[in-house]
C-alpha cells in the first residue's frame, strides 16, 4: 500500500509570445537561440489583472472532470507567485474551488524543485494516515518578476499552473524513496531582492545590466545563468545516480528521465554525463518554456498524452533543481495514463 499519482492536468495563460514576436518587439536582440540552444519557440504570460491563483482555478477545475473533488482531503499549494503575503493563498484555493471545509491547505515557496518536495509532502500526509486524496497545485507567473528590458529572462519564462491527484492505494506504492540537497549559499543566483521583509520594493530603483543589454533593478527577477547552469552539471548528473542507487534502480533499468526543463542545451549536456539515450530522456520544453515548478508535472503529462502503448511503466525518475539552491528527486511507477 501507499501513494500513488492519478491525474495530472495543466494550464497556459491565454497570451503567447513566440521567438518572432519577441524579435519584433526586440529588433536588436537574437532570439533565434531561443528555437536552436535553449529550446524555447513560445512562452505564455499572463495580463497585467490575471494571478498564479487565476490559473490555479482553471488548472484544478479540468483536472475535476476526471477526478471527483468532494473526495479531496488535503490541498498542497507550491508557489513563489502567491496572492498576498498573507493569507496562504492555498486557504482562498479551497474557497474558490467549493471544497468542503474539512481539508488541510497550505502554501510552500519553492521553485524549480518544488513538484519533488510536493510529491514528498503528499506521500508522507498518506503514508501517515492524515490524508486519502491529495490535490497537489503549482502555479507561477515568473513574467511579473522580470523587467521588461531583460530580454534573456524575458525569453526563458513562461508562466502556467497544474494540478495533481495523489492518493492513497491498498495495493501499490508508486512513489518510491526520495533524495534532496539545498546549497544556501548560492541564495542570491536566481532572487527578487526586493518585496519581502528584507528589503522593501522601491520606487525608484537603481537599473543595472548584465549580459547582452539586459537590464532589471532589485524590484525584479535576477538570474546568474552562468553560475546555474555550472551548479547543475557539477551536481545533478551524480545525484541523479545517486538517486537511482537509493532505489535500487540502474541507468538501463530507468524506464524514463523526467528533469525539469530548464534549457535544452543544459539537459542534453547532463543526459550524455549520465549515459542515457535520447530515447528514455524527455525534453519537451518548446511551447511553454521554464515554467519553474510547472516543467515536470506538464512534462510528465505531455509524455503520458503521447504514449499510447507504453503502461504500465515501472521507473520513472523525476528530478527538480534551481532557486534555492534547491534539488531534489524520486522514482516514480505508474499503471495507467495520467
Amino acid at each position: 500500500m501507499g501513494a500513488v499519482l492519478k491525474h495530472i492536468e495543466f494550464v497556459f495563460p491565454e497570451k503567447c509570445f513566440n521567438n518572432e514576436k519577441l524579435s519584433e518587439i526586440y529588433p536588436n536582440y537574437d532570439f533565434t537561440k531561443f528555437d536552436t540552444k535553449v529550446g524555447i519557440k513560445k512562452r505564455y504570460w499572463v495580463d497585467d489583472n490575471e494571478t498564479a491563483l487565476d490559473l490555479a482555478i482553471l488548472a484544478c477545475n479540468k483536472v475535476f472532470q476526471k477526478f471527483d473533488k468532494t473526495k479531496i482531503d488535503y490541498i498542497i499549494y507550491c508557489t513563489q507567485s502567491p496572492e498576498y503575503i498573507l493569507p496562504t493563498t492555498a486557504c482562498i484555493l479551497q474557497n474558490r474551488l467549493g471544497l468542503s471545509q474539512n481539508v488541510g491547505a497550505f502554501d510552500f515557496n519553492l521553485g524549480c524543485s518544488g513538484y519533488i518536495y510536493g510529491l514528498s509532502l503528499a506521500k508522507g500526509l498518506i503514508e501517515t494516515n492524515q490524508a486519502k486524496n491529495i490535490l497537489l497545485v503549482t502555479a507561477e507567473t515568473y513574467s511579473k518578476y522580470i523587467n521588461s528590458d531583460d530580454m534573456s529572462n524575458l525569453g526563458i519564462f513562461g508562466d502556467a499552473a497544474t494540478a495533481s491527484i495523489i492518493s492513497f492505494d491498498e495495493n501499490k506504492n508508486g512513489i518510491k524513496e526520495f533524495l534532496f540537497g539545498t546549497d544556501g549559499s548560492g541564495y542570491d543566483k536566481l532572487i527578487v531582492r526586493n518585496g519581502g521583509t528584507k528589503y522593501s520594493h522601491e520606487t525608484a530603483p537603481v537599473i543595472k545590466e548584465y549580459g547582452s543589454g539586459n537590464r532589471y533593478t532589485d524590484n525584479d527577477l535576477y538570474m546568474d545563468g552562468p553560475a546555474i547552469f555550472n551548479f547543475t552539471n557539477e551536481v545533478i548528473p551524480t545525484f541523479t545516480l545517486e538517486l537511482l542507487k537509493k532505489n535500487n534502480v540502474s541507468i538501463d533499468d530507468c524506464d524514463l528521465m523526467v528533469y525539469h526543463q530548464a534549457n535544452k542545451f543544459m539537459l542534453d549536456f547532463m543526459r550524455k554525463k549520465i549515459k542515457m539515450e535520447k530515447e528514455r530522456f524527455y525534453i519537451n520544453l518548446e511551447d511553454g518554456g521554464n515554467t519553474v515548478s510547472c516543467t515536470i508535472p506538464i512534462a510528465l503529462k505531455r509524455w503520458s498524452d503521447e504514449s499510447e502503448d507504453y503502461f504500465p511503466v515501472k521507473n520513472i525518475a523525476l528530478i527538480g533543481f534551481g532557486v534555492g539552491l534547491s534539488w531534489g528527486g524520486t522514482i516514480i511507477s505508474l499503471e495507467n495514463k495520467i
